[in-house]
Formats: structure tokens, sequence, C-alpha cells
């Protein structure tokens, strides 16, 4: 069964592993959190090595469907964010 780690779990999982209070950690999580979506906002992009990328794009408006109705509508651009696996990670999720 699939499972969701939530970042209330990182927190927990952390606070087990070191001498700190549970909400010193929670905020350091959030600091790190912060860190890395203010570095895809200005930088488009956040490279952590051994794990992967994360790279904001804008996507161009286009034309859409609103399933209930039919209707065609015009959806607005957007940036979109898209994750890609390193390589050393990749092989490690699916061993040869």
């Amino acid at each position: 069964m699939n499972r969701t780690l939530t970042k209330a779990e990182i927190v927990d999982t952390i606070y087990e592993k070191i001498d700190r209070s549970r909400g010193e950690v929670k905020n350091h999580v959030e600091s790190l959190l912060t860190i890395m979506k203010s570095a895809i906002k200005r930088d488009h992009a956040l490279l952590i090595s051994g794990f992967g990328k994360f790279e904001a794009y804008p996507k161009k408006a286009r034309k859409g469907r609103n399933p209930q109705t039919s209707e065609t509508i015009t959806l607005d651009p957007r940036k979109v964010v898209v994750f890609r696996l390193s390589k050393k990670f990749r092989n490690d999720i699916n061993p040869q």
C-alpha cells in the first residue's frame, strides 16, 4: 500500500534522532522548506546532489474544456514545478 510521508512525520523522525526539542526541529524543517521554495521562485531551479532537481517553468495560456458542461475555456498562463531524479537515486530505486 502506498503511503505519503508527511511533514509531521519528518519532524518526528528527526526529533527521535537528535537531542533537540520537537519545536526546534519543526522550526528547522520549516526553515529548510522556506529556503527551498525561495530558491525555486528566485532561480527557477533547486539541485540537491544525489537526490534530484526541482525546476519551475512557465506554461503558456491554452484552451481547455469544462468536463461537466463541455464548454471551451481558456486556461491562464502559469508556472509548474517538475522534479527529476538524479541518476544515482534512480539507480538506487531501480537496481539492475
